[in-house]
């Protein structure tokens, strides 16, 4: 039963055990399925950045390698925390959420990176553009969960935005060039 009625949710505790994966919620089926589609996307997304930060902070070089390496594990190690709270909120919901690599690879929107080389500079400018993008995405979700009146997945993804545009911040002010006025 991959989509199970409304009515499974008020099944008696028995029948529910024999029921795969449903989680009881007060939230309509609809909004169940609406909130776990857009944080399953967001989930795809994060854990593509957490991979992409990893690969640059592994191959880093340059005069800033050290600051650039501390700082990108840093955002990594933060992005990996959110993959387990995103799951979690999901499965809370009663949703499903991504299985494999695969997986991630078909839900995900932010771009791979498989070049032999990349400029630090180049590094940082795409990570903060990727990060920019999560920030529009996360809004976007918390627009869905306003909607459908899940407060809790809507004060998660606050926080999520917050440290997002420190990580975007962070991104822009290392990349600048000395010579730039940042207007």
């Amino acid at each position: 039963m991959k989509n199970p009625p409304e009515t499974a949710y008020k099944a008696t505790p028995k029948a529910r055990q024999k029921l795969p994966l449903v989680t009881p919620t007060d939230l309509a089926r609809k909004g169940v399925q609406d909130i776990a589609a857009a944080m399953n996307g967001i989930l795809a997304d994060v854990f593509a950045m957490y991979l992409k930060t990893k690969n640059f902070h592994w191959h880093m070089s340059g005069p800033h390698f050290r600051d650039y390496h501390v700082m990108l594990d840093e955002q990594a190690e933060q992005l990996y925390a959110m993959t387990d709270l995103i799951a979690e909120r999901i499965r809370k919901l009663g949703g499903t959420t991504l299985r494999s690599i695969g997986h991630i690879a078909r839900s995900q929107r932010v771009l791979d990176n498989d070049a032999d080389f990349v400029e630090p500079s180049d590094m940082l400018s795409e990570l903060r553009d990727d990060n920019k993008s999560l920030v529009t995405r996360l809004r976007e979700t918390h627009g869905v969960c306003d909607e459908h009146h899940d407060i809790a997945s809507a004060s998660l993804i606050e926080l999520w935005i917050d440290e997002t545009e420190r990580r975007t911040w962070f991104l822009y002010e290392a990349s600048r060039r000395p010579d730039s006025s940042g207007h």
